[in-house]
C-alpha cells in the first residue's frame, strides 16, 4: 500500500494535522490557542498582559451583602452626622424643620441598606437609629439656641449639662416633634429596604 503524498503547493516543512496530509498547519499560522505565541509567565502560566507587573489585575470583590455589622456601623455613623446637620439647621433657623427630620431618616436608612445589604434586621435598626439621630439633632439644636442666650459653649451645654438640656428639650416638645420622630423612622425603614435591592 502506498503512502499519501502531500499536495505539491504545500511547503516542505508543513506538518499534517491529525494524520491528514491535506489538512496541514502552516508554520507561523495561528493554531486557535491565543497563548501559543506567548512566552510563559514567571510561574509557568501563559504570558498575560501586565505579567511583568504581577499578572492581570484581580477583579474587585463583590460588595458585602447581608452584613449586619457593617450595616449597623454605617447607620450609626450616618445617624451621628445627620444629627449634627439637623441640630445646626435647628440652631440656625430656631425651628424644627420636617424635611430635615425626613433627611435624617433617609440618610440613616440608605446607609444601613446600601452597606449592610438584605439583612432583615437592618430596616428596623435603621428606624431606631433614625430616632436617635432626630433626638440628638433636636438636643443639639436646643444647645445651640441656649448658647446664643447664655455665656456657655455648645459643648458645655451638651456634655456638662445634659440633664438640664434634656429637661429644656422636654418642655419645648410639641405634637409636631413626635410627628418628626415617626416620619424619620418610617423613612429610614423604607430607605433601608429600597437601598438593599
Amino acid at each position: 500500500m502506498s503512502q499519501p503524498v502531500p499536495p505539491t503547493n504545500q511547503p516542505n516543512d508543513a506538518q499534517p494535522v491529525d494524520g491528514n496530509p491535506y489538512a496541514v498547519q502552516q508554520p507561523g499560522a495561528p493554531t486557535g490557542n491565543p497563548f501559543a505565541a506567548q512566552q510563559p509567565g514567571p510561574y509557568g502560566e501563559p504570558g498575560q498582559p501586565g505579567a511583568a507587573f504581577g499578572g492581570a489585575p484581580f477583579a474587585p470583590p463583590a460588595p458585602a451583602r447581608n452584613n449586619l455589622g457593617l450595616g449597623l456601623l454605617a447607620a450609626l455613623v450616618a445617624a451621628l452626622v445627620a444629627a449634627g446637620v439637623y441640630g445646626a439647621i435647628i440652631g440656625a433657623t430656631k425651628h424644627e424643620i420636617g424635611y430635615a427630620a425626613v433627611g435624617v431618616g433617609a440618610v440613616v436608612g440608605f446607609a444601613a441598606g446600601k452597606v449592610g445589604g438584605r439583612n432583615p434586621a437592618l430596616p428596623a435598626i435603621g428606624a431606631v437609629l433614625a430616632l436617635v439621630g432626630v433626638y440628638f439633632g433636636q438636643l443639639l439644636g436646643e444647645a445651640i439656641l441656649i448658647s446664643k442666650q447664655f455665656p456657655l459653649s455648645v459643648s458645655e451645654i451638651f456634655f456638662d449639662n445634659f440633664g438640664n438640656l434634656n429637661k429644656v428639650w422636654k418642655e419645648d416638645m410639641s405634637a409636631m416633634s413626635f410627628v418628626f420622630f415617626v416620619v424619620a423612622a418610617v423613612v429610614a425603614f423604607s430607605a433601608a429596604r429600597k437601598a438593599a435591592d
